[in-house]
């Protein structure tokens, strides 16, 4: 189910807020929680088995991290079992075929003859949005350990945080301490809610008289046998503006759909296209992963305290792990090292000096 489809905007969507008004307001993050496993569910009721068993492990590892008398090793093993658990999830149902077919042509390439490949990976089906439920579920443990988050009240509140069909499958990605208060006390009215219509429509505007007309030429332009220049060029454009429109549509919508449940979602994108730097493009674009990775692992690895050539590794090594997490294929891995390249040739050069080169 898509937040385009008639299934969603005629059925699931009004009936969703009708229940969700329809009950007290101490239930509705319970029943904000059920049709979210409901949404879920549409694609592969087994996914949602998945969702609860992150959910648990990462709810009852904060409950370890944040008990009263706790001691560090204590601690310490509870994250390790949080963190660990959730990239063993991903790795394995996303990753897993891509390693093992890796595998097999590298040891084709050094002689070692043909690898046959598990039975079970080709019929294994990647659950949608688990790239993004998982970093959130396994961003609480973190937060909590780090201090920066305080425990969930509940088991429910903390499968509402991490189920929340606006911003499950698509972003943006949400720090539990930002909605922390707002799960257990939120405003609602009729303001807000029409401010969430308007965003919502906003977005669905986007979606269908934008990014899905960029779409069609983006692919007529691709499926050229031969494309002369003004094509590839066109296509290439049109493509640009396709990714965008997408997934700017779609965190809109998101935002929309949150803010007319009394949520307010952080912003995703802020003209990321106006950018005069690949650096500043960064700041703009998908800002929830680049805040989530620039805390949780860029700023791990050392950030910028470790001298130039430090930092130049940082940003190219968290890079690389975004294209990896973007796709598992070696076009993601190649074009994820290939901008932290980038961004660390900014970084030596100067970002003064790159950020006054006009916008293309």
């Amino acid at each position: 189910m898509v937040f385009s489809s008639h299934i969603f905007l005629f059925w699931f969507l009004p009936l969703s807020l009708l229940l969700y008004y329809a009950v007290p307001a101490r239930a509705r993050s319970l029943v904000l929680t059920l049709v979210s496993y409901i949404f879920y569910g549409w694609w592969n009721p087994w996914f949602t088995l998945l969702m609860l068993f992150s959910t648990a492990i990462d709810y009852f590892c904060g409950a370890a991290i944040a008990r009263e008398g706790a001691t560090q090793r204590q601690r310490k093993v509870a994250l390790v079992a949080s963190v660990s658990s959730n990239l063993a999830l991903l790795g394995f149902f996303k990753y897993a075929l891509f390693f093992s077919e890796t595998f097999g042509k590298v040891a084709t390439v050094f002689g070692f003859g043909e690898v046959p490949l598990p039975g079970f990976l080709s019929h294994l089906v990647l659950p949608v949005g688990i790239s993004f439920y998982t970093f959130q579920s396994m961003s609480y443990a973190i937060d909590l350990y780090r201090g920066h988050a305080v425990r969930a009240r509940n088991f429910t509140d903390f499968a509402c945080y991490v189920s929340m069909f606006p911003q499950l499958v698509a972003g943006p990605i949400v720090r539990y301490g930002t909605v922390a208060e707002q799960l257990h006390e939120r405003t609602h009215s009729l303001e807000g809610f029409v401010a969430g219509l308007t965003r919502f429509n906003y977005g669905f505007a986007k979606k269908i008289l934008l990014a899905n007309p960029m779409g069609r030429l983006a692919d007529l332009a691709f499926e050229a046998g031969s494309p002369d220049a003004p094509v590839a060029w066109a296509g290439i454009l049109a493509y640009a503006l396709q990714i965008y429109f997408d997934f700017s549509a779609y965190s809109d919508m998101a935002v929309g759909l949150g803010r007319m449940m009394g949520f307010r979602f952080p912003e995703n994108f802020n003209s990321p296209y106006q950018s005069t730097s690949l650096t500043e493009f960064w700041r703009r674009w998908h800002i929830s992963l680049s805040t989530f990775l620039r805390d949780y692992l860029y700023i791990p690895l050392g950030g910028n305290r470790g001298g130039g050539f430090r930092t130049g590794f940082n940003l190219w090594f968290v890079f690389l792990v975004s294209g990896f997490w973007h796709g598992a294929s070696w076009s993601f891995v190649s074009w994820g090292a290939y901008h932290g390249a980038l961004l660390s040739l900014e970084r030596v050069l100067g970002l003064k000096r790159l950020a006054r080169i006009p916008a293309v």
